[in-house]
């Protein structure tokens, strides 16, 4: 029984990809995953993500990562379409990794409407969708690490030429960094996603 499971990291963020992974493994390889120590990536250390990153990959039988690009999100957010964004990319994760069933944490307040769609989208496969997903199933919890670490060198790399702190709306490095460069250059970074309500006041402000 081959089983997957699938989450996204950068959901909230201002900046940079949205990061869909999942990892396809053998129903009697969830324990080894588990006595690894694997758990949902908010509550581990960045050093022990890249740890069990390492050791996720070694121990399943297929992994998939893929990046949604500011460009995507904010076409989508303009048509409201978000949700609706992520399930295909989850869905390409599915048709890709081909298990016998999937557990997807659900970005939708309706968990069965969001598994529903992704099935449609993936050619019918079977989807069990979950809010908490990945503190709940250790599948999902490895899902979660590779989203995770990938969105960090994402975030890393781009930190290389700007001091843009993690991404998120929350950060006044984040925040300080996209008002100071919108208003010396007049246009805003490709990477930043100009659909989010904190970009668009920052529009508007200058």
């Amino acid at each position: 029984m081959q089983i997957c499971g699938i989450d996204d990291a950068g959901r909230g963020s201002m900046l940079g990809p949205l990061v869909i992974a999942g990892i396809l493994t053998d129903k009697k390889n969830l324990r080894k995953l588990s006595s690894l120590g694997v758990k949902d990536s908010k509550k581990l250390s960045p050093k022990l993500r890249e740890f069990f990153y390492k050791k996720i990959i070694e121990l399943v039988d297929d992994y998939y990562i893929t990046k949604i690009s500011p460009k995507s999100i904010d076409a989508s957010v303009r048509k409201h379409h978000l949700n609706n964004l992520e399930a295909k990319y989850m869905a390409k994760v599915v048709s890709k990794l081909n298990p016998d069933i999937s557990y997807v944490d659900s970005c939708d307040v309706n968990p069965g409407r969001f598994g529903k769609e992704i099935s449609a989208l993936s050619d019918n496969h079977k989807i069990k969708s979950y809010h908490h997903a990945d503190s709940r199933f250790v599948v999902v919890s490895a899902a979660s690490i590779l989203a995770k670490v990938t969105r960090d060198k994402a975030i890393e790399k781009l930190r290389k030429n700007h001091n843009l702190g993690s991404g998120y709306p929350s950060d006044s490095v984040t925040v300080k960094f996209v008002t100071k460069y919108y208003k010396k250059n007049k246009v805003m970074p490709s990477f930043v996603r100009k659909s989010w309500k904190p970009v668009q006041r920052i529009l508007g402000n200058n």
